[in-house]
């Protein structure tokens, strides 16, 4: 349905606009940006609150009225309108399990827009998720559509692959690693998290950028920038073959089952790992890009002020997240996100025109990047608990 008019309430913009900020160290966590994105504002004024007078003296002062609201439609295209809505309204109530506020005692079009504005006000509250409301309308027909979008906020999602090489070679832990090499190889191969000695990743190229600037400018921190490169190529290819190994999905489960919890670590890895298998289980076939907004980039354009952060560039394994490698090419990040606009965030609209909603949410994304960030905290752990 190609709808005519468009009426939005919440948040307006598809994709976030706001300017990329600075990454910080990491302490304890994934890596941050320095500060965060700017909070959403709403594209226009509520509806304001009707209130009753306290007393008569003065009482037309202490009154707020509705806005006049004016519409062009015909009597019978105002009630057609009506019926729409508040069947769309009905709807959308469901697919929340919210209660909406009873508007059909105002005139139109105030019933209307008295019930966007309390839907997106109970939602923003009580929904993770929720970004925004719309009523479109054409010749035909109207309909509520909610926006749906997983706020990244300033996260970068790295996964470090050398401590997972390190609990391999752990005889004490190398049941924790087998366990977790289980978790990587389901988002190498299922959720498709980038790797990044693959080619076509995005860290593969900064990888490769910083190799060539070491040999062409030498400095006192040259020999440690070749160790670290040549340590992420090496334990990268290594692993990747683990990974690549789909035996290891095969046997999650019974590694899972099998698995004894000794102490605080092990019982975290686990948990980690029982997250991920359930995560594989229920949703077998999802990708971490499935709701991916769609980029309407032009390729040919250079002006990178309007170019979109792309989800690829903010998670993928990396081959460590300590050293003077990683935290050059975090600059590099950290410079290249501060010229772009446009931040890519998972998002989806969901339509209420009687067709069937079930099944239509971000709860896939919201527990991947959970996961994700579980995942590097466990990573991170090992490296400083086990040395």
């Amino acid at each position: 349905m190609n709808y005519a008019q468009t009426y939005h309430i919440g948040n307006n913009q598809h994709t976030r606009t706001e300017q990329a900020t600075a990454i910080a160290p990491t302490v304890g966590r994934i890596r941050k940006l320095a500060t965060k994105t700017k909070g959403r504002k709403p594209s226009a004024e509520r509806q304001a609150e009707i209130r009753t007078n306290s007393n008569a003296t003065n009482g037309i002062l202490k009154c707020t009225f509705l806005p006049k609201l004016k519409t062009a439609q015909s009597v019978q295209a105002c009630q057609k309108t009506e019926r729409d809505f508040y069947k769309s309204l009905s709807k959308l109530a469901e697919h929340y399990s919210i209660e909406p506020m009873t508007t059909q005692a105002y005139n139109f079009p105030y019933n209307i827009a008295l019930g966007m504005w309390d839907i997106d006000t109970k939602l923003k509250r009580t929904h993770r998720n929720w970004d925004s409301l719309r009523l479109l309308q054409d010749s035909k027909k109207t309909i509520l559509q909610s926006e749906e979008r997983y706020n990244v906020g300033t996260t970068l999602f790295h996964i470090p692959i050398v401590p997972l090489f390190q609990m391999l070679k752990d005889p004490k832990r190398k049941k924790n690693a087998q366990l977790l090499i289980s978790v990587c190889s389901y988002l190498y191969h299922i959720a498709r998290i980038p790797y990044y000695r693959q080619e076509d990743s995005y860290l593969y190229w900064l990888y490769e950028t910083h190799k060539d600037w070491i040999e062409y400018d030498e400095t006192d921190e040259t020999e440690t920038y070749k160790s670290e490169l040549r340590q992420a190529e090496v334990i990268g290819d290594r692993i990747e073959q683990k990974l690549y190994n789909r035996i290891n999905l095969t046997l999650f489960e019974q590694r899972l089952s099998r698995f004894k919890s000794r102490d605080t670590f092990d019982r975290e890895c686990w948990q980690v790992a029982c997250n991920a298998f359930a995560i594989y289980t229920e949703y077998p076939k999802a990708t971490i890009f499935r709701n991916a907004p769609f980029s309407e980039e032009d390729p040919y354009n250079d002006d990178c002020e309007n170019e979109a952060i792309g989800m690829e560039k903010y998670i993928s394994f990396v081959a460590d997240t300590k050293g003077l490698l990683y935290n050059s090419i975090v600059e590099n990040i950290n410079g290249e996100f501060n010229e772009c606009g446009i931040l890519e965030e998972p998002s989806i609209s969901i339509p209420f025109k009687g067709n069937d909603t079930s099944g239509k949410s971000l709860d896939f994304e919201n527990r991947m990047f959970d996961l994700l960030d579980d995942l590097y905290m466990l990573l991170e752990n090992y490296k400083t608990t086990e040395k």
